[in-house]
């Protein structure tokens, strides 16, 4: 199952939702219905903190939204390509096709999303203390203008992958013109964050039983973590330069036809090794990509009425890459799609099938030869 699915386009960016979504969504609600509200505007009914809490869990999943696409607006302006935004557990991440291409538009793109979220908490602190509306809608939105004040604040840590880690590389490297040196850097402090956070978090649950003591060791293991990926991103980009698609895919790959039935393309694997993934055309054309495991969803039995293309991912729900793209553009392309897993496609027909171990096998060979 994908864990992470579509609800719709805005400006063009897709907007996807990771289920991880729904659990920050109840356990926010739960806190605000419970905690909160009821100690910010006592004396109202239960329903109604309950409705406070669903209105301000979605308004300010909203600004979460509104934070990540003023990142993708201006990443568009400075001429990337936006793979899409996805909601998940630990707030939003805007998902970019393309390396920064100077310190400038890195700097640019960082600051965008702060903006937003400087604008979405003064106007809620500034409704909040002008408009004279019912107790209820205060409360709603003084606490949207604190937690999109308290996300621009967390944001702007300097810290490796938060915005303000975006923003010091970006500082780095236009003072020494060096990217890989600045990530490290910055990369580094999110580590320190990430490890103090999660120092705090134990500190605070074991010492005071606070429940916000493990939200803070989470968010600091979530930053520990993303830092950790940063750098490991970078050493495999430097492992993978000079080569391209070309050089790492499955030349001649054994495909399927999109108008056989499933049983008949089963039957043509007999005594043929069996991988995970085939790619499925139709008269030279190439339709997509068959999983394995979309077979073996369905019984034995309706093998002989279901058609391959009934059943595959079509090739706009893959990435499809050139022969000549960079192993890195097919690395970033790889690790954003569903199943790891691409089609080759060059003036037009299949050359090749290319997957995300495809490219780790070379990373481990280069790896290997440099220790």
């Amino acid at each position: 199952m994908n864990p992470t699915f579509t609800i719709g386009r805005i400006a063009g960016i897709r907007i996807s939702l990771n289920w991880s979504w729904l659990i920050i969504f109840a356990l926010i609600v739960w806190s605000l219905d419970v905690s909160v509200f009821p100690a910010q505007n006592p004396g109202l009914s239960h329903a109604t903190y309950l409705i406070m809490s669903v209105v301000a869990a979605f308004v300010f999943f909203l600004s979460i939204l509104l934070h990540e696409i003023g990142h993708s607006i201006v990443a568009r302006r400075n001429g990337m390509e936006i793979e899409g935004i996805t909601l998940w557990l630990f707030g939003g991440v805007s998902q970019f096709k393309e390396k920064f291409s100077s310190p400038g538009s890195e700097f640019r793109i960082g600051i965008a999303g702060p903006a937003v979220s400087l604008v979405l908490g003064a106007i809620f602190v500034g409704l909040a203390v002008m408009v004279n509306f019912t107790t209820p809608v205060d409360g709603t939105l003084a606490w949207l203008g604190y937690i999109n004040l308290l996300l621009l604040v967390f944001n702007l840590l300097p810290a490796l992958p938060l915005d303000g880690g975006r923003v010091l590389r970006s500082a780095l490297w236009k003072a020494k013109g060096d990217f890989a040196w600045a990530t490290r850097i910055a990369a580094g402090i999110g580590k320190g964050f990430g490890y103090l956070m999660i120092g705090g978090g134990v500190l605070l649950f074991v010492a005071y039983r606070s429940a916000s003591g493990i939200w803070l060791a989470l968010i600091g293991w979530f930053l520990l973590s993303a830092a950790g990926g940063e750098v490991r991103y970078l050493e495999a980009s430097q492992a993978l330069e000079g080569l391209h698609v070309r050089d790492l895919m499955t030349r001649d790959p054994v495909t399927a036809s999109a108008d056989e039935t499933l049983g008949q393309f089963m039957d043509s694997l007999a005594g043929r090794a069996k991988h995970s993934t085939y790619p499925v055309v139709s008269n030279g054309d190439v339709l997509g990509l068959l999983p394995f495991r979309s077979i073996a969803h369905f019984p034995r039995s309706d093998w002989d009425s279901r058609l391959v293309r009934d059943s595959m991912l079509g090739s706009d729900q893959v990435p499809v890459l050139d022969t000549e793209d960079s192993a890195e553009d097919a690395l970033t392309e790889l690790m954003g799609g569903e199943i790891h897993r691409g089609l080759v496609v060059h003036d037009g027909g299949l050359v090749g099938f290319i997957s995300i171990s495809d490219i780790g096998r070379v990373l481990n060979q280069r790896s290997a030869f440099r220790r």
